[in-house]
């Protein structure tokens, strides 16, 4: 039996296990005499959980007391519906809900829900009498974005004034767009009649006020029961760890069709941090990665359809409501207001387009220097299709890039897993089999059973030659996995952040209906959870840890929170018995060469401004209070700007290399309809001004093999 398939079968051991155990205990939609679909729900997903979860927690009150305040800070984050006095009605169940799950009763929801429901309508008539009167932006004020710091009110008094100080902090932004337009005018056109500031202002809270009509209107009135209930399943399963969620029906169609290839829309990936929409991944030419203008970590606050005036508000958004704004069919053209990691604030035309998800595959490029070629190869995912595994895995693909490299004369190889989120497990083995004669991989251990190393039957090698894998903060799961390997046999040297993520879990989907016999109560949805931790083969965890490279370079997350141990909840780090493997023993001068790697980047010119600009970018995140003074916040952004001027640099660095593509590619060119050419030759130009490659082809120059390198390949047809 192959790992993969031992995988699956264990992973059929445990739901076999589970629906035994269910239908032992009777447990169907008919068991009840209420029959609710809600109560079903949490039966079927606390014991899915209690049975199935690498690390079931303890359903008592310390559980309790986390879940209350985790699902009243997911349904009112800014805490402007909720009042202090509500959080009392409902502190009598912070200690209870455990005892209410246990019992399969929903009452903390509704009563949450119920109030909650209630403070919408009265939070509609509070922005509307808020935003009916000017603002004065003469006066001195200050608005805490830090949500944190601020307490539930106490009265209407205190909300209608939160309100109010939201809805000027939301409506500073227009006021400043449109001042500048003023200024744009009246420059271009001597005969313009200038609006007066009243003007603008109302101009600008009329477009608020818009924004958050559309919002009321067209997502939280149409929201229904099973909606907010979605909500409340998810803050209890997030209780057991960042990565176990739950697909409400209509989030697994969504989950299906982003799992079928395509997608329609910018070609970016979102994530909800607090009450901010960011962007955590650019799908490779895709229209967002095409306009070199977005970038991971930037922040949507506002999002305008080409056929409408003013732009909606995505702030404080559900991330599924923000999507649909977001998204939208091929040709049509979004504009987003995005706040740069840097404090900017810039409005970034997208014309959406279809993705193929084809796009985040591997590729390769050969570079020559000091007459030596040298390969890259950038892997986005480790991408497969379980249906299709001999034909559609990224192993496949890399060794295919491998092969034609060598064919080319390829010296040495840059293994790019920057920004790499991770994916499947058989495949990482694969691939990491690519570059050693066999032995183990990771380790997997899930509860109550023995750990299972995973290897590497293969002796065969595809590329025995000087090796060097970059990562950074971003570089998460398998990627984590290919590192690590490569780091403990001494096969590679790693390149890149502190550490990596630190994610070393992994999860499985499954479907909820398959649990429930006799289902009468309707579509339960899925339910993804965490069944098994991984190992390094040193026997240390990937998680919290992450993988620290051997050559440590600052980057532009240098000094932001980001990785697992910045998650709610997350497992924590622990050990086993290392695995039997031997190091790789064909490099002589493995640790010179990443001493006189270190050497080079501490005198890196590009990484000190890198590094700098990192620390700066960190004290502006840190600036939490917004001054609802217009000239005061106008000079702020003024400050912005002229202080990011001085980092310009980072963008004009240059390594004088040229990349080109393979043979086999550039064939294609002439007949390809997919503006592939476009897309590599972008590729290449980010290529020839990335430090990090630059450093990367540095120490494959200085590594030095006790045996001259094969440089030729056959090339499977």
């Amino acid at each position: 039996m192959n790992m993969r398939d031992m995988m699956k079968k264990n992973f059929k051991i445990l739901m076999l296990v589970l629906l035994l155990a269910f239908a032992s205990c009777s447990f169907t939609s008919k068991s009840f005499d209420d029959p609710d679909k809600d109560k079903l729900l949490v039966q079927v997903i606390t014991y899915v959980l209690q049975q199935g979860h690498f690390d079931p927690i303890a359903m008592d009150d310390a559980f309790s007391e986390e879940l209350f305040s985790d699902y009243l800070e997911s349904i009112d984050p800014v805490k402007r519906y909720f009042y202090e006095s509500d959080y009392k009605d409902f502190e009598k169940f912070k200690l209870t809900i455990d005892d209410q799950l246990k019992a399969f009763d929903i009452t903390f929801f509704n009563v949450t829900h119920e109030r909650m429901l209630q403070r919408i309508a009265e939070a509609q008539e509070i922005y509307k009498e808020v935003l009916s009167k000017p603002f004065n932006y003469d006066i001195d004020e200050v608005f805490e974005t830090d949500y944190d710091k601020s307490g539930f009110v106490k009265n209407k008094k205190q909300m209608k004034e939160r309100w109010r100080k939201q809805l000027k902090f939301s409506t500073l932004s227009n006021y400043d767009d449109l001042k500048q337009e003023e200024k744009i005018a009246i420059a271009n056109n001597k005969d313009y009649i200038a609006k007066t500031d009243a003007e603008i202002e109302k101009e600008a809270r009329e477009a608020t006020l818009k924004s958050l009509n559309i919002y009321f209107n067209d997502n939280v009135d149409d929201l229904k029961r099973e909606d907010w209930f979605a909500l409340y399943v998810n803050a209890i399963v997030e209780e057991f760890d960042p990565h176990t969620y739950y697909l409400a029906p209509k989030s697994k169609e969504d989950f299906d069709q982003r799992m079928s290839g395509k997608l329609e829309g910018i070609g970016a990936r979102l994530q909800k941090r607090m009450d901010y929409i960011k962007i955590v991944e650019l799908i490779s030419g895709g229209p967002a990665w095409r306009s070199q203008k977005l970038e991971v970590e930037d922040v949507i606050l506002k999002v305008k359809q080409e056929d409408e005036e003013f732009p909606v508000d995505i702030v404080g958004m559900r991330i599924n409501d923000a999507i649909k704004y977001i998204k939208g069919p091929k040709g049509t053209k979004v504009t987003l207001t995005i706040k740069k990691v840097d404090g900017t604030i810039k409005d970034i035309d997208i014309v959406r387009d279809v993705v193929e998800l084809g796009e985040t595959y591997a590729k390769a490029s050969l570079v020559k220097k000091n007459e030596k070629k040298f390969g890259v190869i950038n892997l986005p995912a480790f991408y497969v299709d379980f249906d299709d595994y001999k034909n559609l895995n990224a192993a496949i693909d890399v060794k295919k890039d491998i092969e034609r490299l060598k064919a080319e004369g390829m010296e040495g190889l840059i293994l790019d897993l920057r920004n790499n989120g991770g994916g499947s497990l058989p495949t990482v083995v694969d691939m990491a089999g690519l570059f050693i004669k066999d032995g183990p991989i990771v380790q997997v251990r899930s509860t109550g059973a023995p750990k299972e190393v995973l290897r590497d039957k293969d002796k065969s090698i595809v590329w025995d030659g000087p090796l060097v894998i970059l990562v950074n903060e971003l570089s998460a799961s398998a990627s984590e996995i290919m590192a690590a390997a490569m780091q403990d046999y001494k096969r590679a040297i790693i390149i890149g952040s502190k550490q990596t993520y630190g994610k070393g879990t992994v999860q499985n989907v499954y479907n909820l209906n398959n649990l429930v016999r006799n289902n009468t109560s309707g579509d339960l949805g899925a339910l993804a959870f965490t069944t098994q931790k991984y190992y390094r083969i040193n026997g240390g965890s990937v998680q919290l840890e992450g993988v620290k490279s051997d050559v440590n370079v600052p980057g532009r997350f240098s000094f932001i929170d980001v990785g697992e141990k910045e998650k709610e909840n997350p497992l924590p780090w622990d050990e086993i018995d290392a695995a039997d493997y031997e190091v790789w023993d064909s490099y002589f001068d493995y640790d010179q060469t990443i001493s006189k790697s270190k050497a080079r980047m501490s005198q890196n010119e590009q990484l000190k401004l890198i590094e700098a600009n990192a620390k700066w970018v960190k004290s502006k995140i840190d600036e939490t209070q917004v001054s609802l003074n217009y000239e005061k916040y106008k000079a702020s952004l003024d400050l912005n700007e002229e202080e990011s001027k001085q980092f310009d640099k980072i963008s004009d660095y240059t390594t004088n290399l040229s990349f080109e593509s393979l043979a086999f590619e550039k064939e294609l060119f002439a007949s390809d309809t997919t503006d592939l050419k476009e897309k590599r030759d972008r590729w290449h130009e980010s290529l020839s001004k990335d430090v990090y490659i630059e450093e990367a082809l540095n120490v494959l120059e200085d590594l030095k093999m006790s045996y001259g390198v094969k440089k030729v390949a056959k090339i499977k047809p």
